[in-house]
């Protein structure tokens, strides 16, 4: 006879694909502003988009929430 298991949580694929949790536990994110129009952006401007940024800490429990396997 099966026992009741607590079913598996889904992971979100779209927040999946734009967060990172580093080792520590921060969530990181990218920043936006990369696809178009780069003719007309300065290169140091470039360069401060390549970089990861924290999340804001308003917005960290909805993300942990799509991202239930993600290190805490």
């Amino acid at each position: 006879m099966k026992k009741n298991k607590k079913m598996k949580l889904k992971t979100h694929r779209g927040a999946a694909k734009r967060f990172k949790t580093t080792a520590t536990g921060k969530v990181m994110r990218w920043r936006s502003g990369k696809r178009h129009l780069l003719g007309t952006k300065k290169p140091r401007r470039m360069r401060r988009l390549l970089n990861k940024v924290e999340v804001n800490p308003a917005d960290v429990h909805n993300v942990r929430l799509a991202l239930p396997y993600g290190n805490r």
